[in-house]
């Protein structure tokens, strides 16, 4: 008899199990809850609205549906032990206990269990104080530089840091500044290559499944910042299958006998993150269920009937049922994504071409997607998987970018790499040694061949061009040095940051024609040869590879005894690109009258402005080890001048492509006015206007202590400007947005009708803009400072109500402007079908009913509420006519963290009708209070008060109008200061400022910033 089968989750991952569980005929209907457009009415498969965070409605749904298996997707929910509840209920379900899903919940607990075992992970400590955390990352003789955080709010991404001080930075964010967090974990940063392995298991017998490798990062060439996963490839084929074998019993087998032993055995899927090093294999995190994207390329690979091995796992019989896998085939799955995830998204844009992407013969899995009147529209981060399996990766890969160009959707932000480490690693297998695996020389750009770092000879270099996916290509070339900057870094013994410089100089030369870098080598003479600085140097070169992402093909080095001073060397760089022909950029032919310049920041100081610069210092008090002017940490001057330049190439080539811009230059040699003059036709001019942007303060030291004019500054420095693009007036604003999904980037300027007297280029406030960046003039104006300040994340809120007349719809409205700290991800109602949920619904947010009257205590209804928020990784509560009173252990659990609003200007008056009470006895003012809930009222908690006048004519009907057309106007702006973090609760229960002085940031604002609030003092028979 065939069975229905429960999948709980909403993801590309839950469609990619149901679609494949469909497949059995030992299936009859697959519930999804809640799924997505793509799980609703598809054949077999169906979405269920069953609330998925209550156990015991999703036991009483299994029983009353007759659900014969449950696959639970969401590792927070099998964190919560719904596996235990269910199987205790009798129904069948899939999945590690909660004790056993601790290796993904539980970041210390996966820590400690790998070293009582001895199985290789990175270097880690734990930490409830800030302190005492920043003291190890800062101490430690290995780059401490991962950050997870840990506690009942704190949110589920790990900060994988640039720096040590940044590290310490973000366990400031996590564990002090927004109270994310009761832990942090600190980890070892480490280098190598990263892939997936999983297997299933029935706590006895380990099946191993095909190495996957997933792309974290945003953009081409593992650029930008993390996200969920961007695609991923499976197999890995520069995995050789001898150092699987090794995975398989060293790693997999071994986790789950010692788990075993533990007493807590451990069924269902486990994923491995490992991290190929030069020091073996070690595990990174693990996963309790399929990753995603991991799922939607390995899925398809199995030939088993997924039910069947689901049975066996959970029947401990999976010896004698191993699953099998297609051996000649290649799954590559390619992830699209909102416009600006992993960050804010817009949602409800409808997706086309779904159909003529089946017709191709790819799968599509949905993840954020939603139906509305019939359409297909967008509701979340990534919205769909488009996978294909062919014979080959090339192929796969190539099918998988069909199947993304044929679907559209406003904004859509996707990665054309997927799967290109394995294209261009093939023949650079990785080897074992000694019982270790090792790692190639590079990751993402192929390091020299083997001894190459030593030998002092030529070599030959070769690069598939076919394999890059290129139609019709035109090859594009530079070569470059770096002048007088090497001599710095020689006087400076810097060599770390020389490699990177060269690579990005050379890059963003070619970029200048809209070329993609395919690969990079270099020259490199010296008198002596120094392994360790020429290692450093390459170290630098292969990483900038890795990010600009080409490949590092080689590189010569010449010893000339005698030409070369001890210490000095010289270096040289050769890059080639390539363009489709046909999308080159028009260049000098390009600009026109009212088209618009858009200016990029620049990470450093190139060029010609090292001579001006080394003349500058030999005049100045400071030399290369002084500390840095101005508010640069405990940083030296010559870490400030030795900054690198960065590659535009992964941001910018999807905007440089889409045929928005007709120029693009790359302020490097010179200063900004011939930089600009390289993209504007002889007959226009430029206007630029410096305030517009902002300049380093290490501009302003430079002019000061070089008594250099404007006109100087303007022609030997890029004044902050790294790069400009010149774009229609009509589209600038569509482009800057897309630039600043990536890189910081203004509107600098114009190109106006010729000037026939003076400069062909003119750059306006140079010097106004210059005194504003300097580091007295930022320490004396806030409002200055607070316009450089980079934008944070917004928080995410939770709205709880239980009916009509709340100020959902004024939080709603708030939470959508430009400048709002805070974004509303979800409303729960304990009553359903309520309007404020229609208009939640109907403003994307997603809505839960959790009706009070299902449960028999108040805490175990508080609990199931804060699963919920927990599930959304809900940071802050607002209490918008909520009739239910919190319990206290909730209550202590989210302190400082719920917002209420109260009908009255604090003290309250304790039970009554305020309003009538206010005209009886004759109080001039009322109001409203917007305050921290606790579990005693105190008047301290205050945020936010809004007064009401007390008219003569007033009734208790029109009061109460106005008081709650007050709340309205108040609620928003307490919530943008708490989530702005200029307001804060103490620890002794009272409300503490964190900034002063600044003005609240709603409509029509584009900074975040913060105000002071309305605080009356209240006078006896005088307010409410």
């Amino acid at each position: 008899m065939a069975d229905r089968v429960l999948v709980i989750g909403s993801g590309g991952r839950e469609h990619a199990l149901a679609w494949k569980l469909a497949q059995s005929p030992h299936v009859k209907q697959v519930f999804v809850a809640p799924g997505n457009a793509g799980t609703a009415d598809n054949g077999k498969i169906s979405n269920s609205a069953v609330l998925v965070s209550n156990h015991t409605i999703v036991t009483q749904f299994c029983k009353d549906h007759n659900i014969g298996l449950v696959l639970v997707g969401q590792e927070a929910l099998l964190a919560a032990g719904i596996v235990d509840d269910l199987r205790a209920a009798g129904v069948r379900c899939f999945g590690p206990s909660a004790k056993a899903a601790q290796l993904a919940s539980n970041t210390s607990f996966a820590k400690a269990f790998l070293d009582r075992h001895g199985i290789p992970t990175a270097r880690w400590k734990a930490f409830t104080n800030p302190q005492e955390a920043c003291r190890f990352i800062i101490s430690t003789d290995f780059p401490a530089r991962v950050v997870r955080a840990r506690g009942p709010a704190a949110r589920k991404e790990v900060t994988i840091a640039a720096s040590k001080e940044e590290a310490c930075r973000a366990v400031q964010e996590i564990m002090q500044d927004r109270m994310f967090g009761e832990m942090v974990v600190i980890e070892e940063l480490l280098q190598g290559e990263e892939l997936s392995c999983l297997c299933f298991t029935d706590g006895v017998t380990v099946a191993s499944m095909p190495p996957a490798q997933a792309h974290k990062r945003l953009l081409d060439g593992d650029q930008g910042p993390n996200t969920g996963g961007m695609g991923a490839y499976c197999p890995v084929p520069q995995v050789p299958e001898v150092l699987l074998e090794k995975i398989n019993d060293a790693i997999l087998q071994h986790v789950v006998d010692s788990m075993r032993q533990e007493g807590a055995a451990y069924v269902g899927v486990l994923q491995t993150g490992l991290m190929l090093t030069k020091d073996g294999v070690k595990i990174l995190n693990f996963k309790c269920q399929f990753g995603d994207p991991q799922c939607q390329v390995i899925l398809p690979l199995l030939k088993n009937d997924f039910y069947e091995v689901i049975q066996a796992t959970i029947d401990g019989k999976l010896c004698s049922f191993m699953p099998a896998w297609s051996e000649n085939s290649t799954a590559v799955c390619v992830v699209m994504a909102s416009p600006g995830y992993p960050g804010d998204y817009d949602k409800g844009m409808e997706v086309t071409g779904l159909l003529q992407a089946k017709e191709l013969g790819l799968q599509v899995f949905h993840a954020g997607t939603t139906l509305k009147d019939g359409r297909v529209v967008t509701s979340g981060g990534r919205v769909l998987s488009i996978t294909a399996v062919k014979e080959d990766l090339m192929k796969a890969l190539g099918e998988a970018n069909r199947g993304v160009a044929a679907i559209r959707f406003k904004g859509a932000t996707y990665r054309k790499d997927i799967g290109h480490r394995g294209i261009r690693l093939l023949k650079q297998s990785l080897y074992v040694s000694k019982g270790t695996s090792r790692n190639r020389c590079q990751s993402k750009a192929l390091g020299t061949r083997s001894g190459s770092h030593s030998e002092i000879r030529g070599f030959a270099g070769f690069f598939d061009l076919k394999a890059s996916g290129y139609d019709d290509p035109i090859l594009v070339s530079q070569t470059k040095g770096l002048g007088s900057k090497l001599q710095v870094a020689q006087a400076c013994k810097r060599h770390d940051t020389i490699g990177q410089d060269l690579v990005a100089v050379c890059v963003n030369d070619i970029l200048a024609q809209g070329a993609e870098p395919l690969f990079f080598l270099t020259y490199f003479a010296c008198g002596k040869l120094d392994v360790d600085v020429t290692q450093t140097i390459k170290e630098g070169i292969a990483e900038a590879c890795r990010n600009a992402g080409c490949a590092f093909l080689g590189r010569e080095m010449a010893e000339v005894t005698g030409m070369y001073s001890s210490g000095e060397y010289d270096l040289a760089g050769f890059v080639v690109g390539a363009v489709e022909r046909g999308q080159m950029l028009l260049g000098l032919q390009g600009a026109d009258e009212e088209d618009v310049f858009i200016g990029l920041a620049s990470s450093a100081i190139h060029g010609r402005g090292f001579s001006i610069i080394r003349k500058i210092l030999l005049m100045s008090s400071l030399h290369y080890s002084s500390p840095a002017p101005g508010s640069c940490g405990d940083k030296t001057l010559g870490d400030i001048l030795l900054t690198p330049a960065k590659p535009y190439s992964p941001s910018l080539l999807p905007v440089l492509r889409s045929g928005h811009v007709k120029a693009f230059a790359f302020i490097a040699e010179e200063g900004l006015l011939e930089g600009i003059s390289r993209v504007l036709p002889e007959h226009v001019s430029a206007v630029l206007d410096a305030l517009s942007w902002k300049i380093p303060e290490i501009f302003c030291w430079l002019y000061k202590e070089g008594n250099l004019s404007e006109e100087e500054m303007a022609w030997t420095f890029n004044c902050g400007i790294g790069a400009v693009l010149v774009v229609q007036k009509e589209l600038a604003q569509h482009v800057l947005k897309d630039v600043q999904r990536h890189e910081e980037a203004w509107l600098i300027g114009e190109v106006v009708a010729p000037c026939h007297t003076g400069s062909h280029i003119k750059v306006k406030n140079l010097l106004e803009a210059l005194q504003l960046s300097s580091p007295q003039h930022l320490l004396n104006n806030a409002v200055v400072e607070s316009q450089h300040q980079p934008r944070r994340n917004k928080v995410k809120v939770a709205v709880l109500i239980s009916g009509t007349g709340t100020n959902l719809a004024a939080l709603i409205s708030y939470a959508k402007e430009p400048g709002s700290c805070a974004q509303v991800v979800l409303v729960i109602s304990n009553k359903s079908g309520v309007e404020e949920l229609r208009n939640a619904a109907r403003a994307g947010i997603p809505t839960r009913v959790i009706d009070h009257k299902l449960y028999g205590s108040r805490s175990e209804f508080d609990s199931t509420i804060d699963q919920v928020l927990e599930e959304f990784a809900v940071e802050l509560i607002c209490l918008s006519g909520f009739m239910r009173i919190l319990s206290s252990p909730f209550l202590r659990k989210w302190k400082g963290k719920i917002l209420n609003a109260s009908p009255s200007l604090f003290p309250a008056i304790k039970g009554g009708n305020v309003r009538q009470q206010s005209l009886q006895t004759g109080f001039k003012v009322t109001g409203c209070t917007v305050h921290f809930v606790l579990e005693e009222s105190c008047p301290k908690a205050v945020i936010h008060q809004e007064p009401v006048s007390v008219k003569a004519d007033d009734t208790e009907e029109t009061l109460s109008e106005r008081v709650k057309e007050a709340e309205c106007r108040a609620f928003p702006i307490a919530l943008q200061l708490v989530a702005s973090g200029a307001v804060q609760l103490g620890a002794d229960g009272k409300t503490r400022w964190k900034q002063e002085g600044q003005s609240l940031c709603l409509q029509g604002e584009k900074s975040d910033c913060a105000s002071s609030p309305v605080m009356l003092e209240p006078q006896e028979n005088d307010v409410v």
